[in-house]
């Protein structure tokens, strides 16, 4: 068997753990300690994040779209799949590392992706354009650990608990949708989704081939008393 090979490691702020990049011959690796955090063969559940909402924004003249968690760039090449060339989509990644290796030993995967006019890429934390955008965006995108149970910064459960969404709804237009990836089922953040004023869809999606299942929620802001008889 081909051993890995450690190409980098970089710090995360506000934590002891290190972020390494690994590869074995033409696959790539994202860890912490023992958790792959993504790897370059097993990206399907990555790419369904973004197609199963930004295909729901096609009939919108010029959508904005927030992604949180740059990885290997999946999630970023999929939306600009779907989304013509009125659409802005702004990446918020919280490691400069990450941002390096998509320039550097990544960027077969990125294949020019950082370059589309389309593109904007803040090194900095999500919940920062979150809370500075209300009504900024017509979708947000969160794939920035395993899941809300899954964090690899522990202050990124302010994405995911209750006052989190709520800035997530508010900066979404109306009919704005929320995306969030999980590597299992959470039903009680599923539930949270829902009392936070959202309509809830999750989809269970192959993370490649014959692969294990990962969860993608989809999250539709709704209005008046819809959004105020789900929070009862």
């Amino acid at each position: 068997m081909i051993p890995w090979v450690h190409l980098d490691t970089s710090a995360i702020p506000g934590e002891t753990a290190s972020l390494r990049l690994m590869r074995r011959g033409d696959e790539y690796a994202i860890v912490v300690d023992s958790i792959e955090l993504m790897n370059s063969r097993r990206s399907g559940s990555e790419r369904a994040l973004a197609s199963l909402a930004c295909a729901r924004l096609r009939d919108r003249p010029a959508p904005r779209v927030l992604i949180g968690g740059l990885g290997m760039g999946f999630t970023l090449r999929a939306a600009l799949g779907e989304l013509g060339p009125g659409a802005r989509i702004v990446v918020a990644e919280l490691i400069p590392a990450v941002a390096a290796w998509a320039r550097g030993p990544l960027a077969h995967l990125f294949a020019g992706s950082l370059d589309d006019p389309r593109v904007t890429l803040h090194e900095t934390d999500v919940h920062h354009l979150i809370a500075a955008s209300p009504g900024g965006y017509d979708a947000i995108l969160l794939d920035v650990d395993n899941g809300p149970e899954g964090l690899v910064q522990r202050s990124n459960d302010r994405l995911y608990d209750v006052a989190g969404l709520g800035r997530a709804r508010r900066a979404l237009r109306p009919g704005g949708l929320l995306g969030v990836w999980s590597e299992s089922p959470d039903r009680k953040f599923k539930s949270r989704l829902q009392r936070g004023g959202f309509a809830v869809e999750e989809h269970k999606v192959r993370s490649a081939g014959s692969g294990g299942r990962h969860v993608v929620w989809i999250g539709e802001r709704m209005e008046g008393a819809a959004a105020a008889a789900s929070t009862r």
